[in-house]
């Protein structure tokens, strides 16, 4: 990048290590940066800073927040018998824009990945076992992404989760809608089969 100003190419570099973004792109956003008025790349710059400033986890379900606890674990309309277990804070809002589920939260930070050596301490999986031990909890819903590691994710919980006579499910896993039988894998159809409910 030598034909790059330093200062332009320190930018590029920055942004390049933002997830999915490579040179070129990093190279668009700053040049579009370089294009706006110095007001609005202050109020980005201030942006950035305040997010890590002002947001902090939800000290119940660990989501991200500006108001602890999160405006979902204050609802007090939502089911608090009902957890649903995910692996991020994303996922979560992926879950709420569906608008279907009306229970409480508990956000993992990940999954377990040996090979990553990403092992239960380095999850929030203490913390959702409290949460049972407490009570009042009648259902626990995994819903871990499906992958390898989600899989065996959401597999030692509801091990860890078995003693305390509490429901575990996972969430449904297949035919996406919309979605073409022919041109999906043999797993993800394998995993339709086995997850068929009766109409």
């Amino acid at each position: 990048m030598n034909y790059y100003a330093h200062p332009l190419c320190r930018l590029i570099t920055e942004i390049s290590r933002l997830p999915g973004i490579g040179e070129k792109t990093a190279a668009r956003i700053a040049f579009h940066i370089l294009s706006c008025s110095k007001e609005q790349v202050l109020d980005l710059a201030q942006a950035i800073a305040r997010v890590k400033e002002e947001i902090t986890l939800c000290t119940s379900c660990f989501t991200f927040t500006d108001d602890d606890p999160c405006r979902i674990c204050r609802d007090l309309s939502r089911s608090s018998e009902v957890i649903c277990v995910v692996e991020t804070p994303g996922d979560l809002i992926a879950l709420e824009r569906s608008g279907v589920f009306k229970g409480k939260y508990h956000v993992l930070h990940g999954v377990l990945s040996p090979l990553s050596g990403i092992g239960p301490e380095n999850l929030r999986i203490k913390e959702l076992i409290a949460r049972v031990e407490k009570g009042g909890v009648r259902e626990i819903i995994l819903a871990t992404n499906p992958t390898v590691e989600g899989g065996t994710t959401a597999l030692y919980l509801s091990k860890l989760l078995k003693p305390f006579s509490i429901r575990v499910t996972r969430i449904a896993q297949g035919v996406p809608m919309g979605g073409d039988i022919e041109y999906l894998d043999e797993v993800t159809l394998g995993k339709a089969i086995e997850g068929r409910t009766e109409i």
